[in-house]
């Protein structure tokens, strides 16, 4: 997978939530074992910043989506951290 990721076309456009999170995962691990070529190690690193993003403002517009929906039913918010924060 690490090599797909090197050689394809790096982009997050229309890629599923769950989809970015396993690439991302998959380079971590890649990263953290140590045995990859500095260059290729960039590489995967800008791509992983690129997913780390992505992911992070597709849980921030889930989070307004829900937000929204409880607000519409007149439910309260609560004001309380959750553990994913």
């Amino acid at each position: 997978m690490v090599k797909e990721i090197i050689t394809e076309e790096l982009t997050t456009l229309n890629l599923p939530f769950e989809k970015a999170m396993e690439e991302l995962e998959q380079i971590v691990k890649a990263l953290e074992q140590g045995s990859i070529e500095l260059d290729k190690a960039i590489v995967l690193y800008s791509r992983g910043k690129e997913l780390k993003d992505y992911c992070g403002k597709k849980l921030a517009q889930a989070k307004l989506k829900v937000e929204k929906i409880i607000h519409e039913n007149g439910q309260a918010l609560s004001t309380e951290e959750s553990a994913y924060e």
